[in-house]
């Protein structure tokens, strides 16, 4: 289905974690959630899942821990048909997002740690530079290091 040149998009995997309250906790409060779900994100993966699922020849480009939440991210995208080009980095974790979604108003705050994705190096851009050149689309956002986005 895909044809022409291949997309090449550099970015983040988190692992969502959504909850739905009727509000946030107090410093110190517990309270009981209305809903909970798990599910893959980060802007730069949903869109290269996004691609895939249309059948583009797409390469996600990032660092990933060595854990479940790196699981996740390369069952995503192998099913999205989307080709990883993640870098294992052991000494660190796979990102993951707090999200809070109020009961009622839809309002939400999020907090993002991303974990090994933003140990991505501008050397990590050059050892794929030929991926990179060799793409008719390059996609970055800027949820990894500036630096690297840059390169």
């Amino acid at each position: 289905m895909a044809s022409g040149k291949p997309i090449v998009i550099l970015g983040v995997f988190v692992a969502d974690t959504a909850y739905r309250a009727q509000r946030q906790p107090r410093m110190g409060e517990t309270i009981l959630g209305n809903s909970f779900k798990l599910g893959p994100g980060g802007k730069g993966s949903n869109q290269a899942v996004a691609a895939g699922r249309l059948g583009a020849d797409v390469t996600f480009l990032t660092r990933l821990g060595v854990d479940a939440f790196a699981e996740m991210a390369k069952r995503t995208w192998k099913d999205a048909g989307v080709k990883s080009a993640a870098i294992d980095t052991p000494d660190s974790y796979t990102g993951a997002a707090y999200i809070f979604v109020e009961e009622g108003s839809g309002n939400n705050a999020i907090i993002v740690s991303p974990g090994a994705a933003m140990l991505i190096t501008p050397d990590d851009i050059g050892a794929n530079a030929e991926l990179i050149r060799g793409a008719g689309v390059f996609v970055t956002q800027l949820e990894q290091p500036i630096d690297a986005a840059l390169r």
